[in-house]
């Protein structure tokens, strides 16, 4: 009688610990998401900040300039900024797609350092978005499994949804 009482508080209490850690794993996700989506955000910006220098800085002609200029302010003022920094991808690859474009640049001030950023500034957007989404992966099947469904055992946070963008200056990719 004593040795079943003592194995079924022993089994209550494996069961608590589980459940405990399973919450806690749930809102490290949440907690990484949040964090992976804050340096997205701060990519995103740093590359519309490099395009709109690049696009007042002269070293552009005109119309390559208010195109670039147009999706880098769309950026900040759209809702749907998925889409809108899809445009700015389009944009700058419209930009460094145009026939001689590296060697119409040759020998004017600053132009290697600023196209150097804005390919950075591009390639961190990638990564970004690569770790973001990996994170909200790793969280949704988190949430997704029958025990953390049962349980509620992400509380009222909201699902995280992936950031799907065009993010390749390639225009082959």
């Amino acid at each position: 009688m004593i040795t079943d009482i003592i194995v079924i508080i022993a089994a209550a209490l494996l069961v608590g610990v589980y459940v405990s850690w399973r919450a806690g794993r749930i809102d490290r996700l949440h907690a990484r998401t949040r964090l992976a989506r804050a340096g997205l955000d701060v990519a995103l910006l740093r590359r519309s900040s490099v395009a709109l220098e690049l696009a007042s800085s002269g070293l552009l002609d005109p119309a390559t300039s208010l195109l670039l200029a147009g999706a880098a302010h769309d950026v900040r003022e759209n809702p749907e900024r998925d889409l809108a920094e899809s445009d700015l991808t389009r944009a700058l690859r419209a930009a460094f797609s145009q026939p001689d474009f590296r060697a119409s640049l040759k020998g004017k001030d600053g132009a290697d350092e600023l196209l150097a950023e804005v390919e950075a500034a591009s390639h961190q957007v990638f990564l970004a978005r690569k770790f973001y989404n990996d994170a909200v992966s790793a969280t949704r099947d988190a949430r997704r499994r029958p025990l953390a469904r049962l349980l509620r055992l992400s509380g009222n946070a909201e699902l995280p949804e992936y950031f799907e963008m065009d993010d390749s200056l390639l225009a082959d990719s």
